[in-house]
């Protein structure tokens, strides 16, 4: 497993880290689940990425039971990273930037956990009725408080990006790190110059959904299945979305990346790596075998210019 540093932080994240927005609510397997996060230690995967509303607070109730029970020990070799921003709850106090969000947040958090600290706390997606003068400093309270080593923002973009990571900047806790959706489908993280941003400021960032939802995957190569999630219409990803242009692109690239000697889905995962800023990449798994495959996909992360350029001419086609 390689580790990439953060920015001009002193901290690195494995190149793959496991993200619990999915599979680790309170009706999921827990025999999976811990299957799942043993998996991912054993092939080098050290970060687990969560959120309180991650399975309504039951994921971080569940690794706060793993990390009590099966991993104590272990503890220093993890990062473990959790955020507050979106719904949680239905009280008028229950999303935001606000202070006493943030702050009541991050308390909650370290209950269900049963931890002192988590290594990153994001703010999870910008609150534009709350000064952001007030979300950093209940942020970089978190971190003088010993509650939080590093401060994360996710979702941000433009002048937004840039006005927080100065004001955090000012308070003398730096930004770690900007967790953005990235994938070969959806690149604005790229496209709008937010990666140039974060380098330029020193500032590491992470992407998720690199399937973009499955859609890059062997899954969609034929059509839509039966048992997909496109099937059954789920809030992120829509059968009307998969075109038989789209069908077309993703064959495509398939072909690509059986010629690198990779699945789609590999090949897609560690495109996301040949981004400078990008120090790690986070997955989710639905079963221990995923995890192997995508630590697999490490074995082969260069793209020479003829591929890159192929690459681009599919997905401009």
């Amino acid at each position: 497993m390689p580790y990439n540093r953060v920015g001009r932080s002193g901290l690195k994240l494995p190149a793959i880290s496991l993200g619990l927005w999915h599979n680790f609510g309170q009706n999921d397997s827990k025999l999976d689940q811990s299957e799942m996060l043993r998996t991912a230690f054993e092939h080098g995967v050290t970060h687990f990425d969560l959120a309180d509303n991650y399975g309504d607070g039951h994921a971080e109730k569940y690794i706060g039971e793993f990390l009590k029970n099966e991993f104590k020990a272990y503890r220093d070799e993890l990062i473990i990273s959790s955020k507050v921003g979106y719904q949680m709850g239905i009280g008028p106090y229950s999303r935001g930037g606000t202070r006493k969000r943030i702050c009541a947040g991050i308390d909650a958090c370290l209950g269900r956990l049963q931890l002192d600290y988590v290594d990153i706390f994001y703010h999870h997606v910008p609150d534009p009725e709350t000064p952001l003068e007030e979300t950093v400093m209940a942020l970089a309270d978190i971190v003088r408080q010993g509650k939080a080593l590093y401060i994360g923002i996710s979702n941000y973009y433009g002048a937004r990006c840039a006005q927080i990571l100065e004001l955090l900047q000012a308070e003398k806790v730096p930004c770690l790190i900007n967790q953005l959706p990235f994938n070969l489908l959806e690149q604005n993280a790229a496209e709008s110059g937010e990666f140039d941003r974060l380098e330029t400021a020193g500032v590491g960032s992470i992407t998720f959904s690199p399937l973009a939802q499955g859609l890059l995957s062997n899954k969609y190569l034929n059509g839509i299945p039966e048992d997909s999630r496109a099937a059954t219409e789920g809030t992120y990803l829509q059968s009307k979305r998969i075109t038989p242009e789209l069908v077309e692109k993703l064959r495509a690239l398939n072909t690509i990346a059986e010629a690198r000697g990779q699945s789609l889905a590999q090949m897609a995962l560690v495109w996301n790596l040949s981004f400078p800023s990008v120090a790690s990449v986070l997955i989710g798994a639905s079963k221990a075998a995923q995890i192997v495959e995508c630590v697999d996909a490490l074995q082969n992360t260069h793209f020479s210019e003829l591929e890159l350029k192929a690459i681009e001419a599919i997905l401009d086609h």
